[in-house]
């Protein structure tokens, strides 16, 4: 870790101190609605450790690789890409609760900044774990209630529309800002960023509108339609292969 690392997590430790709780909320609220929710429709999570471990091991590395391929958008500034790294956290979540989709996230983040370190004093990657969380958890708590494919559109049509809005109000409020301080630059100059690839774009609530809004909303939509596609075919498959490493780990 270099200096300039070093003195920008110092002078950006507060973004960093509060993504941090972030993360710690996201980890009791995956925690405390799973439990509710086994509780009140009187079911259990009869899934093995060995099993969860396993597929959390996995999924996490499958979605550094889905991380690494990124999308440039025409209508955003070069800094926002789309990819669909939440993509096995949102499968893990349906198939064994949301803390297993939190800790995919989780993993992910932390497997990215070994691999490709960071640029952003790591408020860019636990941007990305608690946008990213703003999917896989009302999704996967939502269809926990009633595993069913109707309750599975449901939850990622709400997922979308979750994502869209705590992604828009992320960067609103917060992450352009800390941004801006992180690099040293006025606000103006991200918003002439945005303006140089679309028009529209003129300040930071246009800069939202035309920028943020629609990659939260595009991202939500592939996440929901690949989702709906695979899980089920998926979901015994997973289930019979993980089994198959559980025993061969106890043999």
């Amino acid at each position: 870790m270099n200096n300039n690392l070093i003195s920008s997590i110092a002078e950006n430790a507060a973004y960093v101190a509060v993504f941090l709780l972030l993360i710690l909320a996201m980890f009791m609220l995956a925690k405390a609605t799973e439990v509710f929710i086994l509780k009140r429709t009187k079911t259990s999570n009869v899934e093995s450790a060995t099993r969860k471990l396993v597929v959390t091991g996995v999924f996490s590395a499958i979605s550094v690789v889905l991380m690494m391929i990124e999308v440039p958008l025409p209508f955003a500034p070069s800094f926002y890409k789309l990819d669909l790294s939440d993509l096995p956290a949102v499968i893990g979540g349906f198939a064994f609760g949301p803390m297993t989709g939190v800790m995919i996230e989780f993993i992910k983040i932390l497997l990215e900044i070994i691999i490709r370190g960071t640029t952003t004093a790591f408020v860019g990657e636990l941007a990305n774990f608690v946008v990213g969380c703003s999917f896989v958890l009302p999704a996967s708590i939502i269809y926990l209630f009633n595993k069913t494919r109707k309750t599975a559109l449901i939850s990622c049509i709400s997922a979308t529309l979750i994502i869209t809005i705590v992604g828009s109000s992320l960067n609103a409020f917060y992450l352009l800002p800390a941004f801006a301080a992180l690099y040293g630059m006025p606000l103006d100059a991200l918003v002439g960023m945005g303006t140089a690839v679309n028009s529209a774009i003129t300040n930071i609530p246009t800069f939202v509108l035309f920028a943020v809004a629609p990659l939260n909303l595009i991202k939500g939509s592939l996440l929901s339609i690949v989702t709906l596609a695979v899980y089920k075919k998926l979901s015994p498959i997973l289930k019979k292969t993980t089994v198959s490493v559980a025993k061969k780990q106890e043999a």
